[in-house]
This record gives structure tokens, sequence and C-alpha cells, in this order.
């Protein structure tokens, strides 16, 4: 079918993304998702909890160069700071303030409403099925479909406000037959734009990936059907599909073929990190008000997980393609992934 005319490519909107800074909020997380990606907690809860007042105000005051200051890891809403951070961020001048949420916190009216008046203006709430069973099957907690669904209608209520909701919905072999039900589902409850995340083979997605994770030509195939479907019913679809590699999604219209955005984060010093920057002058991801940060990038976690192969070189998508998982290639290979001629 056609599509309607788009304003961008897909190489231009990557090339023209501008990076977010994440502040590591949540030493702890409500929700028990089967596919998460920090199955450490332990690591988790140590890292995060060294966020202090004091490493926030640094954080914040480096904010003109980034578009986003978004609060996330773990659950940032069972952090008790997190309004007061909040605050800092509107006081400091930045200019996107979010959050990364299961969102089941802002179905109480008065927490959400503090936040908004603190200065957050955009939620990006997760919820991965349009049916109780199909999301709390994969959350593996109770009564947290009806808690994330009272968040995103509370959030959209404030809209008025200058709010803006996004969604993530984390693509498995469950919910993946259900785009179509589930976008729709979403944009009734207010939701301005629909994010569909491939896995991310890390974490429980990798312990459980034979159970979990579609390939990608039917994650792609199965997308490719729901947008055919979609532009059928409406002039503009607010669906993306994020992360996954190019050349598997040609024929799906460049507006809903999303990316991860471009990001840093700072944490203190530890053998992980250590490993990861080993390669890197440690003077330049020196950070924090003495030193005590290093900065965190999310090119460092790719490059060491992410494969290309020599064919690539042939690729168009080559410049801006972050490569596979290589996870991912231990299982299923190469062979689905053909170069896309210039």
């Amino acid at each position: 079918m056609e599509y309607p005319l788009q304003p961008e490519s897909i190489e231009q909107r990557i090339t023209n993304r501008a990076p977010r800074v994440h502040i590591l909020t949540g030493a702890i997380c409500n929700n028990n998702c089967i596919f998460c990606m920090e199955e450490d907690r332990d690591a988790r809860y140590v890292t995060n909890s060294a966020t202090t007042d004091e490493s926030v105000a640094w954080i914040l005051r480096q904010h003109n160069a980034f578009e986003e200051v978004c609060f996330t890891s773990g659950e940032p809403t069972t952090n008790p700071r997190l309004p007061h951070w909040v605050r800092m961020a509107k006081t400091a001048g930045a200019r996107m303030v979010s959050m990364m949420t299961n969102g089941r916190a802002l179905s109480y009216e008065r927490y959400a409403k503090m936040l908004v008046a603190r200065g957050m203006n955009r939620f990006y709430i997760s919820i991965h099925g349009h049916t109780k069973k199909l999301h709390e099957g994969l959350t593996r907690t109770p009564k947290s479909f009806a808690q994330t669904v009272a968040g995103l209608d509370m959030v959209t209520s404030l809209k008025p406000y200058g709010v803006t909701l996004h969604t993530s919905t984390v693509i498995t072999k469950r919910n993946l037959p259900y785009m179509g039900e589930i976008y729709r589902f979403l944009r009734m409850h207010g939701v301005d734009q629909v994010v569909f995340n491939v896995m991310q083979a890390n974490g429980r997605a990798n312990t459980y990936f034979e159970q979990l994770f579609p390939s990608y030509t039917e994650i792609a195939d199965q997308a490719r059907t729901f947008f055919q479907e979609q532009y059928q019913r409406e002039h503009e679809v607010m669906a993306f599909l994020v992360d996954i590699p190019l050349c598997t999604t040609t024929g799906i219209p460049d507006f809903n073929r999303g990316y991860v955005e471009d990001y840093v984060h700072f944490e203190p010093p530890n053998e992980v990190n250590a490993a990861l920057l080993q390669d890197v002058d440690p003077q330049s991801r020196a950070a924090g008000q003495s030193g005590e940060l290093v900065q965190i990038r999310r090119g460092d976690l790719d490059d060491n997980q992410r494969r290309k192969r020599p064919e690539c070189d042939s690729c168009r998508y080559n410049p801006v393609c972050e490569g596979v998982w290589g996870n991912y290639l231990r299982r299923n290979g190469w062979d689905e992934f053909v170069p896309v001629p210039a």
C-alpha cells in the first residue's frame, strides 16, 4: 500500500538526534518483569542508591548539553527524593523533564499532580499488554495492570498542563500477535506515542531468550501487517518500532521506524564500568564535583555487545546501524540480515 509522505528518512532522524541525560533514581522496582535487563538487582541497588542531592545538582548543571533530563532505572517512583529532584531540574532550567516508570504510583492523583507541579512534563509508562492476563503474565505482579492503566488515565487528565504521554511495550513472543490491539487500547487511553521496544538481550531477556524473544524477521513481518492495517484506519499512526536492525524493517514507513535515544548517565566507578571503559582515557570520563563519578555513554554498552560483519559495509544503513546483539547472533546467526543496497 502507499503510505503518507515522510518528512525525514530514518537515517536523517538518527543523525540529527540530540542526547539526553539519564539520572539513575530507582534502587528498587515494584514490578518483577520476566524480561528485565537489570537482572543484577543487588548491583543496581548499590549504584542507584549512590545518587544524592549533590550528584543530581552537578548533573543538572550540565543540562544545556542535553535535550532532556530523564529519571530512570529501577522504578523512580519508589525513591522519596524524586519530587525534590524534579523541582531541582525545573529550577535549573531543563527544557524537558521526564521519567521512565511502570506508572503504578501515578494512579494516585495527589502524587501525579505533585510531579507535574514540580516540573515533570513527559512520562514514559511501561505497559506490555492490553489485558490483565497479558500484562501481568510478563510483569509477574498482581494488580499491576489496573494500577498502570489508572496511571495512564491520570497523566492524560493532566495534559492541559503541558504534559505528554508516551508508552513502552517490550515485544515478546506473547504480545507480538496483539500489536494492533495494544496500540488501539493505548491510544484510547490518551497515549501520544506508542513505542514497541524490541528486547535487548541482556539480563533476564538473555536468561529466558528461547521462551520470550521472537526473531527479528517475525517481529518485522508482524509490524508490517500492523502498520498496513492501521494506516487504512487513520492517516497518521503514532506507533514506533524501536531497537531492531533497519535491514529487517524495509517496507515499514520511515516515520514509524524508531531508534533508541542517545544518552549518557553518571555513576560511581566500579569493576563493571571499568571493564566497559578499559580502552578509554579515564580523564575524559571523569565527572562530578570532585571526580567521584564516571560518565557512561550508551555507545559504551552497545560497542561491548553488538556486532557487525564485513557485509554490513555495503548496506545503506551501515552509517547509522548499531549492529546486532552478540547473544542474539549466537542463537540465530546472520542469515536473516541482508544488506540493503544504497
